[in-house]
């Protein structure tokens, strides 16, 4: 087991950094990880090498850990965006996904029904991008076969209700994307078919990692479009073309990173290792600590305030003439936030410091000041 201090003490990152929603600085864990591989890749000591070749079954274990799929059923993916893709060119029928998702949801069923002719988006309406079971049940029909969502809405911070979801859409597909959510979010994933996600933000692994999860019914479901020479059950297949793997395997298109598995491989065993109920209660904290602040100098919060609707985002929405202020004062005093849309989006995580929530009330006080 790995205390919640010894986890917090992995984090490297300067103070003033609140923008996990973006990109997760790599943990000294990993940080720990990269460097003993680059120098074992470097170095191609004799019989060395053949270790890289463990960090395939070690990243599909730990994320079985997370997650509860079978190993077999779990691929690792370079990003949430291509497991998604994965998944999604491989279905028939109608989608029901909101325009408002991340673009990776949209953008992959819109680009599976222009080039296979065989999935169709539904475009679900929604109360300002929060997808709710009530609105599904509402816009749901028969020709729906799947249901796509993200575990957090990376606009509005909104953690989606799986459990509500899986029981208003049957035995259709759910397809989620949880890159906004995994590591940081207590999520009951076994009611997903489908689960990818990056390891880049909250898991704070590196760009270049991540996975893709599949049920059995996914599996039986998703034809592997994208299945390369490693999606066989042979290991190098010459002479003669074999059928696609019956597992998630079929789902690669050739050798993986070595290296970024054995990266997001750390991280995802650290998180395992403390816990993602504790990782989690840490970071609803540390965000009510953002919204405390916000109340305290009046301005706007547009994300949740509930608990169980956040996570670790939250979104300010200051009055439209004063965005350019709040965001320069947040530049000025080193707060790293993320603007869009007519507001500034801070990430917090378990690691947050004090120093780093002084530096944003001293942002706030000067913002407020400016009036």
């Amino acid at each position: 087991m790995t205390t919640l201090d010894e986890y917090r003490a992995g984090f490297l990152e300067e103070p003033g950094y609140l923008d996990y929603g973006s990109v997760g600085p790599i943990s000294k864990t990993v940080q720990e990880e990269l460097y003993a591989h680059a120098d074992l890749f470097a170095r191609a000591r004799f019989g060395s090498l053949a270790q890289l070749g463990h960090s395939d079954e070690r990243v599909r274990v730990a994320a079985s850990d997370l997650t509860g799929f079978p190993a077999d059923q779990i691929v690792f993916q370079p990003s949430t965006t291509q497991g998604l893709m994965q998944a999604i060119f491989g279905i028939t029928g109608d989608v029901l996904v909101s325009p408002a998702e991340f673009p990776s949801l949209p953008v992959a069923v819109q680009r599976a029904a222009e080039a296979l002719h065989v999935v169709n988006p539904v475009w679900l309406e929604t109360d300002h991008g929060k997808v709710t079971p009530s609105e599904i049940r509402e816009q749901l029909t028969d020709a729906v076969t799947a249901v796509a969502v993200s575990l957090v809405d990376a606009r509005t911070g909104y953690v989606a209700d799986l459990d509500g979801i899986r029981q208003v859409i049957g035995d259709r597909l759910l397809i989620v994307d949880a890159i906004q959510g995994f590591g940081v979010v207590d999520a009951p994933f076994e009611v997903a078919d489908v689960v990818a996600t990056g390891g880049q933000k909250w898991v704070r692994a590196g760009w270049g990692t991540g996975f893709l999860a599949l049920s059995e019914r996914a599996l039986g479901h998703i034809t592997p479009v994208f299945s390369g020479w490693t999606g066989t059950d042979l290991f190098e297949p010459w002479d003669a073309v074999p059928p696609y793997a019956r597992t998630a395997k079929a789902f690669t298109v050739s050798n993986p990173d070595r290296v970024a598995q054995a990266c997001l491989a750390s991280a995802l065993e650290e998180v395992a290792a403390v816990g993602v109920a504790e990782i989690s209660a840490a970071v609803a904290d540390a965000a009510a600590r953002v919204i405390d602040l916000a109340d305290e100098y009046g301005i706007a919060v547009a994300s949740p305030r509930a608990e169980n609707e956040r996570a670790g985002i939250v979104v300010l929405e200051p009055e439209p003439e004063s965005l350019t202020k709040l965001t320069a004062s947040l530049h000025n005093h080193g707060v790293t936030a993320r603007t869009r849309g007519g507001g500034v989006r801070l990430s917090a995580h378990a690691g947050t410091t004090e120093e780093t929530l002084g530096m944003l009330r001293g942002a706030l006080t000067s913002y407020a000041s400016a009036y």
